[in-house]
């Protein structure tokens, strides 16, 4: 997988700056209890384990590299916490959205908003949106393209019924038409033995084809006026007392500019997934 322009470091280094000064709201130890915290003074946030590329780097969410470490603790700033006021736990996905009490106070592992999950846990608002991506193989000529324009002329496909089949046919509007698959597997082995020269899949998934699934497999770049996909959550426990603070946080986050900002960085920089033009 390519991995992020290398702006992390600085504005990793800036975010602990900007947040040092910050005291957790730990003056009224008992009062933090009743509010629902997992331990008096912290902020307990939970992820995968491992934790991949760009959401966590290096499978550590501690150094608040990767686009879901860096949305953690933007948001425990906005509560309050000091980045030494946060303390990481590891759930499965599925332990993580299933009913009952919770070790975390919140959790990201791009978690899709449902009405069937909202029936076990709470959300917050969307911290990010899918885009569609393009994803090929090194020895396609999709490898080499850089735009729209480039890509017009090859065999580019995408699962039937999906937003990216949309995206296929609406933004690249391929010469002769979309290679349309019945899944995103058929169509990953499509791309594999050379039927086809690059797909449309949406950008979570495009990272994980690329690193796990495909070999020599690379992102081309995401594909302009796409995004309207899955939208990514913070989880935390049902009716917990801390939603609407977070939810407050990430409505902050996304006003001022700093989400756009770290989607940016971390996901749509350099070296991850650029938009073609």
């Amino acid at each position: 997988m390519m991995r992020p322009a290398r702006l992390a470091l600085p504005v990793a280094a800036a975010l602990t700056v900007a947040l040092a000064g910050c005291a957790a709201p730990s003056a009224d130890p008992g009062a933090e209890e009743s509010s629902g915290y997992v331990t008096d003074g912290k902020l307990t946030i939970a992820t995968g384990e491992p934790a991949y590329s760009p959401w966590v780097e290096d499978d550590d969410p501690a150094s608040g590299e990767g686009f879901e470490a860096a949305v953690a603790y933007a948001v425990a700033d906005r509560m309050g916490f000091a980045p030494a006021d946060v303390e990481w736990v590891r759930t499965t996905f599925d332990e993580a959205i299933a009913p009952g009490p919770k070790d975390f106070d919140l959790n990201l592992q791009q978690f899709s908003v449902t009405d069937e999950r909202r029936a076990a846990v709470d959300f917050s608002t969307p911290y990010y949106v899918t885009t569609q991506v393009v994803i090929t193989v090194e020895d396609s000529p999709a490898a080499s393209a850089t735009g729209i324009d480039d890509l017009k002329p090859l065999r580019v496909g995408a699962a039937t019924g999906s937003t990216s089949l949309d995206a296929v046919e609406e933004i690249i509007a391929p010469d002769d038409g979309a290679q349309v698959f019945s899944s995103n597997d058929d169509a990953k082995l499509a791309l594999q033995s050379g039927t086809v020269d690059a797909l449309v899949v949406d950008l979570p998934t495009g990272f994980y084809l690329t690193s796990a699934e495909l070999d020599g497999g690379s992102i081309v770049g995401q594909l302009p006026g796409s995004q309207g996909g899955d939208e990514f959550g913070i989880v935390l426990p049902k009716d917990s007392p801390l939603t609407a603070d977070v939810t407050a946080a990430v409505d902050e986050l996304r006003e001022d500019g700093t989400l756009d900002t770290l989607q940016e960085e971390w996901l749509g920089g350099q070296g991850a997934a650029p938009v073609l033009e």
